[in-house]
């Protein structure tokens, strides 16, 4: 339950242009698609595929790091970071399971034959697309448990693309799919008041003290 006291007492103290920027982008938020990134080596394909979750208003990620750690790097994802939901995972059976149980369908990115192409693909649920790693592309487990395959096609010598590159282009393209269809896809109010607090908290620089000063000054 949101402390809608709080959320007012902390607007406050953030200026009115960002406020409205705010409201601006939470309105082109999404949870009907998502990302999962499945222990990815290189720390600038995870940061920048959460850049791009960002752009195109995506705004849960999903990270497994089970292999090589955190993988997170604030400066190359350029503040991303604070603006996207980050949830971490130790295998990949953890984020399946956890993305199953709120309604998602396992889609592998994956330049395999019997993959389906980007254009041919059509949105019919919440989707969360599952990014490999660079030399191995995504684990058995995941490809054992996808409710179906999507690569982008190309018509060079080239057969796959860089983990960052393949993310923007999938979403760009179905984010654009999703806003042009009749799915409800936007946050709800609850969510979109949870990010309001989220994101006032996050703007200001003494938050702590401010923190503080508000429950002395309401008895908490």
């Amino acid at each position: 339950m949101i402390d809608l006291k709080l959320l007012e007492y902390l607007e406050g103290f953030v200026s009115e242009k960002r406020k409205q920027k705010f409201l601006e982008v939470l309105s082109q938020r999404t949870n009907f698609i998502t990302v999962a990134v499945e222990d990815v080596y290189q720390m600038h394909n995870t940061s920048a595929v959460v850049r791009s979750c960002e752009s195109f208003g995506v705004q849960q990620a999903h990270l497994i790091e089970g292999r090589y750690g955190k993988r997170l790097d604030e400066e190359i994802a350029m503040g991303a970071q604070k603006w996207v939901d980050i949830h971490r995972y130790k295998n990949s059976k953890q984020a399946i399971d956890s993305l199953r149980t709120q309604g998602y369908k396992i889609i592998a990115t994956s330049p395999h034959a019997e993959s389906s192409l980007l254009h041919n693909f059509r949105l019919d649920g919440k989707i969360a697309l599952f990014f490999g790693t660079e030399t191995k592309g995504l684990s058995d487990e995941v490809l054992s448990n996808a409710d179906a395959f999507l690569k982008i096609p190309m018509v060079g010598f080239t057969e796959s693309l860089n983990i960052s590159v393949s993310a923007a282009i999938l979403l760009q393209h179905l984010t654009t799919d999703l806003r042009n269809s009749d799915f409800e896809w936007k946050l709800a109010p609850e969510e979109v008041m949870e990010k309001r607090l989220d994101w006032a908290k996050k703007s200001i620089k003494s938050i702590d003290d401010i923190l503080l000063r508000y429950q002395k000054d309401n008895g908490l």
